[in-house]
């Protein structure tokens, strides 16, 4: 005889509805939302803290070519500090590579004549906190002053 298979008989379907795809996206959405911003908080934690180490870097060169001449350098900018020809440079004080611009791609500024230095960096373009060194103390934070012998070194926490 004749079988007719009834088509709408109960057979179930592995799988996901739609429904729940979409609320999977978008779960997934907001978690990334949340780890990004998370990951951009830290890495400008880390550019100004890679700063704060070049700054420091020279800082150091130019206090010990003090130490080691009497005098600091007469440099007219952080770019001719850290240039191949550049006395710290020359006498192996820093090392060749150190770069002339900030972890944010803007110039680092400096000036020393023979009785003193300054260095600045102006920091993240979001909140502009520059970061100031001369000898003997390190400006953070606005007008925050830390002795450069602090606990810190004048690192944020």
């Amino acid at each position: 005889m004749f079988t007719m298979y009834n088509n709408n008989s109960s057979h179930k379907q592995a799988g996901f509805t739609l429904l729940e795809l979409v609320a999977a996206m978008i779960i997934i959405a907001v978690i990334a939302t949340l780890g990004f911003k998370n990951a951009t908080k830290y890495s400008d934690q880390a550019y100004r803290i890679k700063a704060q180490d070049t700054l420091k870097t020279v800082s150091g060169g130019l206090d010990f070519y003090y130490l080691k001449y009497g005098a600091y350098p007469n440099l007219a900018s952080f770019k001719s500090m850290v240039d191949a020809n550049s006395p710290l440079v020359n006498d192996n004080i820093i090392p060749v590579n150190v770069p002339d611009k900030d972890p944010w791609g803007a110039p680092y500024e400096g000036v020393s004549s023979t009785e003193t230095y300054s260095l600045k960096c102006l920091g993240s373009p979001k909140d502009k906190r520059a970061i100031i060194i001369e000898p003997g103390k390190i400006l953070d934070n606005l007008n925050a002053s830390k002795s450069s012998n602090s606990s810190n070194n004048g690192l944020e926490k």
